[in-house]
This record gives structure tokens, C-alpha cells and sequence, in this order.
């Protein structure tokens, strides 16, 4: 609401200036990058999840799993390593050069194709992971009806498996275009222009802070827009299967399909992961080797994984208290409060920074005077620009994340243990505490780890509220790139590229028990 309530108040100069000039190719710039990266994004995704699913190919199953791990890598990472290996003085363009010639000149990355090509690199398994679900439940039956119809298993595919998991799909191109309305980094590094990024140069290049939060409430605007969208594609979606026999057969592809098949599964893995994480390796073993690795980089881990833990545990023990509180007044208030206090993952991070600078800062105003009086000596801004104000934007970031899981594992709990626990002259916080917390180890773990990860990863947010003086790795990551120190950004890059494959693993192990049971 802060947000939006900017849009009534008066444009300053470099507002109106922006309206006439440079918003119409900020807007237009946005839409475009979420059109391309939604279609790149349902065709990667889509096609892989078919792939592996409906057919067996060397590779498959190892293949299968290992084809999300590119979660664990932010786009920003992915799209410096690409830069520097393919700039002009890159190994790859002075390698052409020694071997073809002086003339040999590879296209320019720093574009709008660039920066589609790599998030779609990025953000495709949301798309995998709902699409290749969305295919298993759908089992033989279906299949099996519109073969015995005459259609071929591509026909079958396409007019019938594919329209049945519309919902899945819409899902998960929704998260991979909210994802791209939220990136910051990677539009920056390729200098191509979007809302997000004008919100940083209209904050700290023209210190305008009214004109960035105006921006911000158009930001806002095209993530509510796209959420509406999916809730409504989920919502016309009426497709239903009465009959559901055993789990889809995979069909053994032979000769030059077999390998075509692999070849195509190695070829998204390699360009999304292996290639990237191997840049990533070899510069920084040479800025191991070379002694170069920067004297900061053990505060700025042990500060990003301060922020990281205080904001897991903060998110998880809200969410506990929400989910809880849900189980004993299941009322329309009290879901409706949840659910509100959970949209914030939808929100792109830099209009989580501005919605929660403006109550800060009001904030600020209010108690300043009163706490002025009361030690005898101005003390400044309290919660703006400070790390309180950072873990508030955080909680406000992800409190989603940590919420699904946990009510997802209290879910799980039957209703008879409350009910025991009751007859036995327990109350609710000791119920909690000796039955439920108990219980829900794993999904509390879970959410620690998600939203520790995310943490780590998150860079607007971080870049625009953070202290004067605090850093983290990807706010190091982000001042390296932004000077072409490739090789210097690799060390704290591994780290966080680290730290995502936890979660990452985590799913592939859950995905592999499933299967198994």
C-alpha cells in the first residue's frame, strides 16, 4: 500500500521527466523481457519434462534430476560467467581469433537476446519440475485413449497431455516471469534497461527517492498483474481424469534418437551449469593460487551468513505462529492474514526496499523526538538504513517460503493428536511445543534452509537498504561485475552458488524417496 499510495501524490521533475522520455522504453523493455523469457522458459521446460518422462535414453535417469540443478544458481552469476567467457579478450573469441583469423567475431551478449537466453537458462526448471509432475499424474490412461483414436504420441502429446496440464504450465511460467521482474543483477551487468534497474539509478544516481518509489508502484503493478493472470488460468482450468492407469510407460529410444535425446539434455545442463559453475571453478582456483582472494571475503561471508540465519529463524518462527494459529481458528480472518502476510514473495525485491523504507522512515520521524528527550542527545534515524530494516525487508521477502512449508508438515499432523493433547489438560503452547514442533522437525528444517538460501541470493533488496559499510556476497559479487572483475567475483559467486545446491539436493533426494515408495 505504501507503494501504490505514491502514485496519488505529486510527480516531481525527474518523474515527469522520466514519464516523457524514458518510461515508455523502460515498460516496453520489461514486457518484451517477460514475453521472451515466458516463452523460452514453457518451451525449455516443457519440452525437457517430456522428454525424460516419456521416453528412456542413456543418461535419463541421472539426467532427469540433475536438470534442476540451475535453481542453485542466480541469473546474475550465470550471466557474468558468460561475459567473461565471451567478451572480446575472453578464452572463447581469442581462441577463434588464433584459430580463424583476426576477423572472427563472436555476436554481443550485452543485449536483449543475452539477457533472455540467460534467464531463460536460469528460470526454466520452475517450468520442469510442474510440467514433469503435471505429466506423471496424468499416467497411461489418457495417453492410451487418444492412441486407440488414431492420433500419433506426438498428436497425443500435444492435444491432449499437454492441454491437461495447462495448470502446471501456467505456474510455472508465472514463477520464472515473476523471477525476471525481480532481477536486478542481470539486466544491470548486460546494460539492458527495465523498471528494476531504473529504480536503482533513480535512487541513487538522481537521489530521487519519490520518483523511485513511483517507479516501484509500476513495478508493483506488472507482479500483481501477472499473479492475477495465473490464479486465473488456474482458475478456468476444469480438466479432470476419472481414471488414472498405473504411471506412464517411457518408450526406449534407439540409435540416433537415443543420442539426440541425451545430447539435447546435456546440452541446456551444460549451457545452465556445468559450464558456468566450471568458469566459475577454474577463475577461482587461479585467484586462489595467486594468493588474490580478497581480505574482506571472510567478513562478507560471516555477515551474509548472519543475515541468512537471523532471517531464516525470524521467517520460520512467524510462520510457525501463523500456521498454528491457522490450525486453532481455521476463520476466514485469520487464512485471509496469512495469506496476506505471505504475498510478499511475489514482490520483486527492490519494491519490497521501497515499500518498506517509506513506513521506516515514518517511523523513524515519529519516535526520533520521543527518544531524543529522553537520553538528551539526537540519536539519528533508528530503523532506516540499518540491518533492523534490512531482516524487516527480508521477513517481508520470504516469509512465504518458510509459511508453505510449515503448514504444508503441521498438514501432515493428524487432528487427533490436538484432540488427545486437549483431554489431557494440555494447552496450545504446550500442545505445540511437546506434539507438534516435534513432528515438524523436517519441514522447520526445510524452511530454515529455503529462505537461508534465498537470503544469500537476494540482491535488491540488499543493495538498497543495506547499512553504510555492511556488505555481501552478493552485493560483492554485484561491485566486482560491475567493473569486469570476472575472476575476482568467482570466490564469493562459488559460495553462494554453494549454498543454493543445498536446497537443491534437498528436492532431488525427496523427488528420488517418492519415486522409490
Amino acid at each position: 500500500m505504501a507503494v501504490l499510495s505514491s502514485l496519488l501524490t505529486p510527480a516531481g521533475e525527474v518523474w515527469a521527466h522520466l514519464w516523457r522520455t524514458q518510461l515508455p522504453e523502460l515498460i516496453g523493455n520489461t514486457v518484451l523481457l517477460l514475453l521472451a523469457v515466458g516463452a523460452g522458459t514453457l518451451v525449455v521446460g516443457t519440452g525437457l519434462a517430456w522428454l525424460v518422462v516419456s521416453y528412456r535414453f542413456p543418461g535419463a535417469g541421472i539426467l532427469e534430476g540433475a536438470l534442476i540443478m540451475p535453481l542453485a544458481i542466480p541469473a546474475y552469476v550465470v550471466g557474468f560467467a558468460f561475459l567473461g567467457m565471451l567478451e572480446f579478450s575472453g578464452p572463447v573469441q581469442t581462441a577463434l581469433r588464433a584459430w580463424l583469423g583476426e576477423w572472427v567475431r563472436l555476436p554481443e551478449l550485452r543485449s536483449f537476446g543475452g539477457v533472455a537466453l540467460m534467464m531463460t537458462l536460469v528460470f526454466y526448471p520452475y517450468v520442469y519440475l510442474l510440467a514433469r509432475a503435471a505429466f506423471r499424474e496424468q499416467g497411461t490412461a489418457t495417453l492410451e485413449t487418444a492412441r486407440s483414436l488414431g492420433r500419433s504420441r506426438l498428436r497425443a502429446f500435444l492435444e491432449v497431455t499437454l492441454p491437461m496440464a495447462r495448470p502446471s504450465l501456467a505456474a510455472g511460467v508465472s514463477l520464472a516471469m515473476m523471477e525476471t521482474l525481480a532481477d536486478f543483477g542481470t539486466v544491470a551487468t548486460f546494460g539492458y534497461r527495465t523498471l528494476t534497474e531504473a529504480i536503482y539509478r533513480v535512487w541513487y544516481g538522481m537521489f530521487d527517492r519519490p520518483a523511485a518509489t513511483q517507479l516501484a508502484s509500476i513495478l508493483l503493478l506488472f507482479a500483481l498483474t501477472l499473479l492475477v493472470l495465473e490464479r486465473a488460468s488456474r482458475g478456468r482450468a476444469r480438466f479432470t481424469q476419472a481414471q488414472r492407469r498405473g504411471e506412464m510407460i517411457p518408450v526406449t529410444l534407439t540409435g540416433w534418437r537415443a543420442g539426440a535425446a541425451t545430447a539435447v539434455c546435456l546440452a541446456v545442463l551444460g549451457l545452465a551449469f556445468l559450464l558456468p559453475v566450471g568458469q566459475l571453478a577454474l577463475w577461482a582456483t587461479r585467484t586462489i593460487a595467486a594468493g588474490q582472494v580478497a581480505p574482506t571475503f571472510r567478513r562478507l561471508l560471516a555477515t551474509t551468513l548472519w543475515l541468512a540465519g537471523a532471517a531464516s529463524i525470524a521467517a520460520s518462527l512467524l510462520a510457525v505462529v501463523l500456521a498454528y494459529a491457522g490450525r486453532l481458528e481455521p476463520s476466514r480472518p485469520i487464512r485471509f492474514s496469512a495469506r496476506f502476510a505471505s504475498m510478499g514473495y511475489a514482490l520483486p525485491g527492490a519494491v519490497i526496499a521501497v515499500g518498506v523504507l517509506l513506513p521506516l522512515s515514518w517511523l523513524d520521524h515519529a519516535v526520533a523526538p520521543l527518544v531524543d528527550r529522553l537520553t538528551g542527545r539526537p540519536t539519528g534515524l533508528l530503523l532506516t538504513g540499518s540491518a533492523a530494516g534490512l531482516l524487516f525487508a527480508y521477513l517481508v521477502r520470504f516469509l512465504a517460503v518458510s509459511l508453505q512449508t510449515v503448514e504444508a508438515s503441521l498438514g501432515k499432523i493428524p487432528a487427533s493428536f490436538d484432540d488427545a493433547a486437549r483431554s489431557l489438560g494440555a494447552a496450545a503452547g504446550a500442545t505445540l511445543r511437546r506434539i507438534h514442533l516435534p513432528l515438524m522437525r523436517g519441514g522447520l528444517v526445510t524452511a530454515l534452509i529455503l529462505v537461508f538460501v534465498e537470503t544469500m541470493k537476494e540482491m535488491p533488496a540488499t543493495l538498497l537498504l543495506r547499512p553504510f559499510g555492511l556488505n555481501t556476497l552478493a552485493i560483492d559479487v554485484w561491485e566486482r561485475t560491475s567493473e569486469a572483475m570476472w575472476q575476482e567475483a568467482a570466490v564469493p559467486a562459488l559460495a553462494i552458488v554453494a549454498a543454493g545446491l543445498v536446497p537443491v539436493l534437498l528436492t532431488l533426494r525427496l523427488s528420488g524417496r517418492r519415486r522409490g515408495s
